[in-house]
C-alpha cells in the first residue's frame, strides 16, 4: 500500500510566483508534520509499521515486561485454547521467542533432531506414501507395450495432541528486573516438552499424543512380505541378551536388513544402558567397533553409523525392542500445528504465577520400510 503526503503553498499574484515568504514555508512545514504523524498514526493502527523488525523487537519487549511480569496483555492478539468458544484466552509468544523454543526442542528432543519435522495450519494433516515400484520392461523398436504394474498409496495421518507445560515464577521474581522471564519461560517450556515428546514419539499410544515408532507391530519377515505398516525386527540370538559368540554380527544383520536407498542417513537409536553394552563389542582384530567422534560436533558411530541416545528406549530385557536402526527422516513424521500459546495464571497458586503453555504436535511412521528394529530373543 502506498501512501502519498503533499504540502501546498499559495500564492496570490504573479509577482509572488517566484517567491515563498517565511510564514508560508512555516505554514507547509507545520502541515506536512501533520500528516506525517497522522500517517504514521494509520499504519501502526492497521498493524501494519514499515519495519517488521522493529516491531518484532517491541512485541518480544511488550510479552515480557507487560505480559508475563504484571499480566496486561491489551494490544495483544489473543488465542483461544480450544477449537470451541470459551472464556479462557491466552496469548501466542511472539516469534522471536518462539524460535529460541523450537531451537531447544530440536537439541533437546532426540527424535524430533533425526525425524522429518512439518509444519501444518489444521489437526488433520494427510500424507499419501506410495506403496512398491513402478515396474518396466525391455521392448525393441516396434514391440506392443504392455500395461505396467502401478503402485498403491497408503494415506499416514499422524495422531495430533495437546502438549503443555505449567512452570510456575514467584511474583517477587517476575519484580526483579535482573531475572530474565522470557529466556527462563522459553528454557521451562522446552524441558518439559522435549521430555514429553522424548517419550511420545518412542512409546505414545496415538490417542491425544503421537503414535510411537515402537508401538507398531513387528515381523521376521522382509520387506516384500511383510504388511504395510509393520516394522521389521532382527532377533538378537538370545533371549533378553544378545547371542553369546560373535554379538557384533547381530547388529551387522540389523544394519543389512535396511536396503541400501534408506542407509543413506541411517542412525542408531538406544539408550544409555544399552549403549554401555554395545560400547564393549570388539571385531576380530580386538578393535572396538563403537567409535567416538574425534572432532568437536561430529557424532560418535557404531558399524560407520550416528549413535543417538534416546531415554525412552527400553532396556535390554526378553521381547525387548532396544535398538532400531533406519533413516527416520524417511520413516517417522512429526507434524506440528502453529506457535506455542500461553496463559498466564497468578490465581490457582498464590504467591506463584504459573504459565500454562500448550502447542499441538503429531507423530506417525511414514515408511515401515525405513526403520527395523532389535528384538532380544532367540528367534
Amino acid at each position: 500500500m502506498t501512501y502519498e503526503v503533499k504540502a501546498d503553498v499559495m500564492v496570490t499574484s504573479e509577482e509572488d510566483a517566484g517567491t515563498i515568504t517565511v510564514e508560508q514555508m512555516q505554514a507547509a512545514v507545520t502541515e506536512l508534520k501533520s500528516d506525517v504523524a497522522s500517517l504514521s498514526k494509520r499504519l501502526v493502527s492497521n498493524g501494519k509499521p514499515m519495519l517488521a523488525g522493529v516491531r518484532d523487537g517491541v512485541e518480544r519487549s511488550a510479552f515480557g515486561e507487560q505480559y508475563l511480569r504484571k499480566g496486561v496483555d491489551l494490544d495483544f492478539e489473543h488465542k483461544k485454547l480450544t477449537v470451541s468458544t470459551g472464556a479462557e484466552g491466552g496469548l501466542a509468544v511472539p516469534t522471536e521467542i518462539d524460535a529460541v523454543i523450537e531451537r531447544r526442542l530440536a537439541s533437546l528432543s532426540p527424535i524430533r533432531g533425526i525425524a522429518n519435522v512439518v509444519k501444518v495450519g489444521s489437526s488433520h494433516y494427510r500424507k499419501l506414501v506410495a506403496v512398491g515400484n513402478l515396474a518396466s520392461g525391455w521392448v525393441s523398436e516396434t514391440a506392443a507395450r504392455t500395461e505396467t504394474a502401478t503402485p498403491t498409496f497408503q494415506e499416514i495421518a499422524p495422531p495430533m495432541g495437546e502438549i503443555y507445560a505449567n512452570p510456575a515464577a514467584s511474583q517477587q521474581m517476575l519484580d526483579d528486573t535482573m531475572f530474565d522471564v522470557e529466556s527462563w519461560l522459553a528454557g521451562e517450556i522446552a524441558a518439559e516438552f522435549s521430555r514429553a515428546e522424548g517419550v511420545a514419539f518412542v512409546n505414545g499410544t496415538g490417542v491425544g499424543q503421537p503414535k510411537g515408532f515402537l508401538t507398531y507391530p513387528v515381523a521376521i519377515t522382509g520387506d516384500a512380505a511383510r504388511p504395510w505398516g509393520t516394522l521389521q525386527c532382527v532377533p538378537s540370538g538370545d533371549a533378553g541378551a544378545f547371542a553369546v559368540t560373535n554379538p557384533a554380527d547381530k547388529l551387522i544383520d540389523l544394519v543389512h536388513a535396511v536396503r541400501t536407498p534408506y542407509r543413506q542417513g541411517a542412525v542408531f537409536v538406544m539408550n544409555s544402558n544399552t549403549l554401555a553394552t554395545v560400547r564393549k563389542f570388539k571385531d576380530g582384530d580386538g578393535g572396538f567397533i563403537w567409535r567416538p567422534g574425534m572432532i568437536d560436533g561430529q557424532p560418535d558411530t557404531l558399524l560407520g553409523y550416528p549413535v543417538v541416545e534416546v531415554d525412552a528406549m527400553p532396556d535390554i530385557a526378553a521381547n525387548s525392542l532396544s535398538i532400531a536402526f533406519g533413516n527416520f527422516w524417511t520413516g517417522y513424521v512429526i507434524a506440528e500445528r502453529g506457535e506455542t500459546s500461553v496463559l498466564r495464571d497468578p490465581y490457582s497458586n498464590k504467591p506463584y504465577v504459573h504459565f500454562y503453555a500448550t502447542r499441538r504436535v503429531g507423530g506417525a511412521v511414514a515408511n515401515s520400510e525405513a526403520i527395523k528394529v532389535m528384538r532380544f530373543s532367540a528367534s
